[in-house]
């Protein structure tokens, strides 16, 4: 079966580039010491939002099978669908030689694409034998992916390579942090809107209709990118639940809804929740209201390069239970650059137990939601710890919003 891949003599012109080479680079050189301590000879970076934050590859493909393979030198190789290789090409920093793919007949049927990809990538670069690390809980590495390539490939040895890029990704860079910025003052123009659109009668589904008008309006001339989560908008008994999204039902009076929406540039995320009340909230809104707030702000104090995960985590708990509120659980992860279906990076956890040291330039969803028995409430902040402190990414006012 002949591969497909293209020549330098006809090259894609590169039409996304949102940082330059040379920070590419780095994140390279970051992964392929990572590799070097756990062993790892090639790496298969099946994640998208690894994939692109290796290599830069931004397209909406990851439903079909794909990967950048790093080895220890030269440049990474991008793999995925043929169709999708122009957008390869038009993205990625490396040069046309470094992308290949699969023809059209290995596209969802019963031959898969880890055969061609182990003859034409693996066996004719002369990687086999190699200690090679994949991404194995990974949502977009499948157990057919493992098995194909094991029976094609019986000489590689296999090593779970789950999270390493990932943690390569903690500490943002200026040009990161920049985009979680923008996405910030995208998220404060959604909440404004929310707000002065929301009344008893308005269907759920129109308000989240707008939502979405605005967040990918953008602000200024920065235009917004889709969420990897879409809007969690909960109401009333549905508010205990953290994860129900919306339907064509009507906000009512005497009742609060949640928000959690996120403001998003160039895939990377600034999600923030809020809790909206329609008519005159109940004492246990109020009482809830000023807890959290209180036990985000003691959480705060603790978010510094030199302090651990924990401490935020505990900070915010002794604060609720001034209040008489237990919670358990975790109250934050860290975020960046995401593709569905989830705006978390999967490491480290806003948590007691977790005692990885903060850094300036890590960035997390402090999220201490609480869901009862019959009702919930969400405010939330997205931070970056800073050389010394802490900086809320979004300027939403932190409070229960009261609308009649």
């Amino acid at each position: 079966m002949k591969m497909i891949q293209s020549s330098k003599l006809n090259s894609f012109p590169k039409l996304r580039s949102y940082f330059d080479r040379e920070e590419y680079v780095a994140r390279v050189e970051k992964v392929r010491s990572a590799m070097l301590a756990k062993g790892i000879e090639l790496l298969l970076v099946a994640d998208p939002s690894n994939i692109a934050w290796v290599c830069g590859y931004d397209g909406y493909s990851f439903y079909n099978h794909q990967f950048v393979a790093v080895p220890l030198r030269g440049d990474p190789i991008w793999y995925g669908r043929g169709s999708d290789m122009n957008g390869a090409r038009a993205t990625v920093f490396m040069d046309d030689d470094c992308v290949t793919g699969y023809p059209e007949e290995y596209v969802q049927r019963d031959l898969h694409p880890m055969e061609h990809f182990s003859r034409e990538v693996i066996m004719a670069r002369g990687w086999e034998g190699l200690a090679v690390g994949v991404e194995m809980d990974s949502f977009y590495f499948t157990a057919a992916t493992l098995h194909t390539m094991q029976k094609l490939l019986p000489t590689s040895t296999w090593i779970d390579a789950t999270n390493l890029v990932n943690w390569q990704r903690a500490v943002k860079s200026k040009r990161e942090i920049e985009y979680m910025r923008i996405g910030g003052r995208i998220l404060e123009k959604i909440y404004e809107q929310i707000v002065d659109e929301i009344r008893p009668g308005l269907r759920k589904n129109e308000l989240v209709a707008n939502i979405y008008a605005t967040a990918i309006r953008g602000v200024d001339t920065f235009g917004g990118d889709y969420p990897s989560i879409v809007p969690i908008v909960p109401t009333g008994i549905e508010a205990a639940t953290p994860h129900l999204t919306w339907d064509d039902s009507t906000f009512q009076l005497g009742a609060g809804t949640f928000f959690e929406v996120a403001g998003v540039y160039r895939r990377y995320h600034c999600p923030v929740s809020r809790t909206v009340y329609l008519g005159e909230p109940p004492a246990k809104f109020l009482h809830a209201e000023q807890a959290v707030i209180e036990g985000i702000e003691a959480g705060l104090l603790m978010a510094k390069p030199g302090n651990c995960c924990q401490d935020i985590a505990e900070a915010f708990f002794a604060s609720m239970r001034k209040h008489g509120i237990k919670k358990g659980g975790r109250v934050g992860y860290p975020i960046g650059m995401s593709y569905p279906p989830d705006w978390g990076e999967r490491t480290m956890s806003l948590r007691v137990g977790d005692l990885t040291v903060l850094e300036s330039g890590m960035s997390f969803h402090f999220m201490p939601g609480l869901w009862f028995d019959d009702w919930g409430l969400e405010i939330t902040e997205s931070i970056l710890i800073t050389d010394d402190g802490v900086e809320c990414l979004s300027h939403v006012p932190r409070k229960l919003f009261v609308k009649s």
